[in-house]
């Protein structure tokens, strides 16, 4: 079995509401979704989703980065089984860019190509996207029929300022994350108010979307501890993070790395100069599955915690991919993902995985990804289509 067509498109999808943080406001997302088929006709798809402010890459970045790799030689390869095609997977290297010292510009367009392999050979060869876990990194592997994914507070304004929370408690989530640090709140004020309707029970940590600076951060974080936060989320921008060793110090309440956590050099340096306690992986932005299960292993080595995280603006592609990955790595410290239905308006699949009451979803159990992709919504989505082989 071999890869006989690779192709990469620019997909827009408009988001349901408004997603606003310290750092974007966002109406609308754009992905690159890749599509590979397998000389017997098996075709695979993949997701990433391209943000400058994380990873350097815009959506016409990551596709002319795809149009410049060889694919053709890489993945000229036979894969007799699953495991062969996860090893062929995790070989993919994109095209040089210049100046990427993080090597991680190309890592949601990497990401892309790096499921839809896996998922046209994981359909081929009947294999569940899990078992990459169970190949790659058997020490993380321990399946699990259902997960639980956290709920979010961005903004809400007016009677929405009561009521998402309320939901949240109301439906039996366990977890919720709370973007803190924009222009014109007050954070302790609107902590104290959420802290209220999701009551004491509930597991709450912020995000702060790099919004501080280093001068004010400690200080930021410790208003914030008298309710009850169990972690707080990149407090500072990536050229700041050294900062944070000093930071901890000072603080209760452990730190996270989000966007200054992309790749396996930033990982390194972060556990080498004690830069956070915690790591928060999302698959686009790191490379794909592989690349994220590597980073949980660096975690573990280093005695660090991880959490499974998501971007804005994911399809059912993506969705599935973190559903795999949260149902098969263990000591994940929380799971973000599966807004489907909530976020996007179009999730280019025929099934509905968004998460259930409470944020729990059943493991996908079917081959590949174990979703059908809906050919007619994706071509209506696509606003450019590029050939790789």
């Amino acid at each position: 079995m071999r890869i006989v067509e690779l192709e990469a498109r620019h997909v827009r999808i408009p988001l349901k509401r408004k997603m606003s943080h310290a750092t974007y406001v966002r109406t609308e997302t754009d992905n690159v979704v890749v599509r590979c088929v397998l000389s017997d006709g098996t075709a695979g798809f993949g997701e990433g989703v391209p943000r400058d402010y994380v990873t350097g890459e815009t959506i016409d970045f990551s596709l002319d980065l795809l149009k410049r790799t060889e694919f053709a030689k890489q993945l000229d390869a036979d894969c007799p089984d699953f495991p062969a095609a996860v090893h062929l997977a995790e070989k993919i290297v994109l095209a040089p860019v210049p100046g990427d010292d993080r090597k991680i510009q190309g890592n949601a367009a990497r990401c892309a190509v790096e499921l839809a392999v896996l998922d046209a050979f994981g359909r081929a060869f009947g294999e569940p996207l899990s078992r990459v876990t169970e190949f790659v990194a058997p020490e993380l592997y321990r399946f699990r029929d259902r997960v639980q994914y956290s709920g979010v507070l961005t903004n809400p304004r007016g009677w929405k300022t009561r009521f998402y929370p309320f939901v949240y408690w109301a439906s039996g989530f366990a977890e919720t994350k709370i973007k803190v640090g924009m222009a014109g709140q007050d954070d302790p004020k609107r902590l104290k108010r959420f802290r209220r309707w999701l009551g004491r029970k509930m597991d709450v940590r912020v995000d702060a979307n790099e919004a501080w600076s280093p001068a004010e951060v400690a200080a930021r974080i410790r208003e914030l501890e008298p309710f009850g936060v169990t972690s707080v989320e990149q407090p500072v921008k990536h050229e700041d993070v050294a900062c944070l060793a000093a930071v901890r110090k000072d603080v209760k309440t452990p730190i996270m790395l989000d966007e200054s956590l992309c790749g396996e050099i930033d990982a390194e340096r972060a556990a080498a100069n004690g830069w956070c306690d915690l790591f928060n992986i999302r698959l686009s932005k790191c490379g794909g599955f592989v690349p994220s299960l590597r980073l949980a292993q660096l975690a573990k080595r280093h005695g660090l915690g991880y959490q499974l995280g998501c971007q804005v603006g994911e399809t059912a592609v993506l969705s599935a991919a973190g559903r795999h990955f949260a149902t098969s790595v263990t000591d994940l410290r929380h799971c973000e993902g599966s807004y489907d239905r909530h976020l996007v308006r179009e999730r280019l699949a025929t099934d509905d995985i968004t998460f259930r009451p409470g944020g729990w979803a059943p493991a996908l159990t079917g081959s590949g990804l174990g979703i059908a992709i809906d050919a007619s919504r994706l071509d209506s989505a696509t606003q450019r289509k590029d050939k790789l082989i």
